[in-house]
């Protein structure tokens, strides 16, 4: 059996700065606002933009185009330190990197990525990707959005759903219907600019968790967008968009294990301070176990993330590893958020500890990018078909 070669990885000194760099911005800009961004659903662009500049939203990206040249490693950390402190904020900062921009950045040609990365990766843009629908969710190749020819443009017409940054994004990666539905190749991604003609924000989701990142409809009605705009070949939207989801589960990893960690940090912490029958609940066994079986699932999910890492770096398969990764870490996450709560008793149901909110914002990690179901099925086949 290979050993998988990550652990390395956070021993290095640019890991270390990296992960702390993310928490220093994440305990000063996000740390005092937390609740009240949750209670009023605000989405803070402004931090977004310090975000850019400090890298972090471009982590991937070449240094040539704007970015930080950094790798999967490393962008786990970023991730994960900062949905620590604020999950909604992770969610957005991988939505923008592991989705938008770096969807530009494998299928845009030379010019287009000059054009839309060094605003992207630098935080003046923000980024937005659109392929759900009301009526496709899991079933993306039956989507109604359609993209049809007219000379040297192409009209969009449609609505997508549930779709990060759908308000405030300013650039949108956006996969259309050009041919029949159910067909694989008969679906292709487009870039579209905020401002253009016909292309709206709808609906705003007022959701259980990750309040304070934006989920909101974007709307196409006859939106005329250049044929330049066009990433890749007339067709092949929907395979792109298999291949960014690949590597974008490695980022809902990293934000269930961000959660995860941050659940269990606050139950350690907790535990050790209350006090029932005299002595700290943490020296019961019936804690203790609980706070063991949250550590060794971390563990595991941070191991699964890493290799996932690992083989991505080094130019491999990773559709069967990112889907294991993906749904161990997210289901872990939500189970050690439950248990974060209970070890909490009664405070953990109140807003004045952090468990709560992690507690809500957990399930979207089971949902986003393919739902656990979803995994399954990647995994099966995958094992099956081998």
């Amino acid at each position: 059996m290979e050993i998988p070669i990550m652990v390395s990885m956070h021993e290095t000194e640019s890991y270390k700065m990296v992960a702390d760099s993310a928490k220093e911005f994440a305990e000063k800009n996000l740390g005092p606002h937390v609740m009240e961004w949750d209670e009023k659903q605000h989405f803070p662009v402004d931090v977004m933009r310090i975000a850019g500049q400090l890298g972090f939203l471009g982590v991937i990206i070449p240094e040539e185009y704007g970015g930080s040249g950094l790798s999967y490693h490393e962008y786990i950390s970023i991730i994960e330190q900062i949905s620590i402190v604020d999950p909604s904020i992770g969610l957005s900062v991988a939505a923008h990197n592991s989705l938008c921009t770096n969807h530009i950045y494998l299928f845009g040609t030379e010019a287009q990525r000059c054009k839309w990365l060094p605003k992207l990766s630098s935080g003046e843009h923000i980024g937005a990707w659109g392929l759900t629908e009301h009526n496709t969710g899991s079933d993306a190749k039956g989507m109604s959005t359609t993209a049809k020819k007219d000379g040297d443009d192409w009209i969009l017409n449609g609505t997508k759903n549930f779709i990060t940054h759908g308000k405030s994004g300013d650039i949108a990666v956006v996969v259309a219907r050009n041919g029949d539905k159910g067909d694989n190749h008969g679906m292709t991604a487009f870039v579209v600019e905020r401002g253009t003609a016909g292309f709206t924000a709808g609906k705003k989701e007022n959701k259980l968790g990750m309040r304070a990142s934006e989920t909101a409809e974007m709307v196409f009605n006859n939106c005329r967008i250049p044929d330049e705009n066009r990433l890749g070949e007339i067709g092949e939207g929907f395979i792109q968009s298999m291949k960014i989801l690949d590597g974008g589960r490695i980022s809902i990893g990293a934000l269930s294990l961000g959660i995860a960690k941050g659940a269990y940090q606050a139950s350690l912490k907790y535990s050790k301070e209350r006090h029932q029958f005299g002595k700290a609940i943490s020296s019961f066994q019936a804690i203790s176990f609980k706070l063991a079986d949250m550590a060794t699932e971390i563990e595991a999910s941070e191991l699964l993330l890493h290799k996932a890492a690992s083989d991505k770096i080094q130019g491999k398969n990773i559709t069967k590893i990112g889907a294991m990764a993906k749904m161990y870490a997210s289901e872990a996450c939500v189970k050690i958020s439950s248990e974060a709560v209970q070890i909490h008793g009664g405070y953990g149901f109140t807003k004045d500890y952090p468990v709560e909110k992690f507690y809500r914002d957990s399930k979207l990690c089971t949902i986003g990018e393919g739902t656990t179901e979803i995994q399954k099925l990647v995994i099966s086949r995958d094992i099956l078909k081998n």
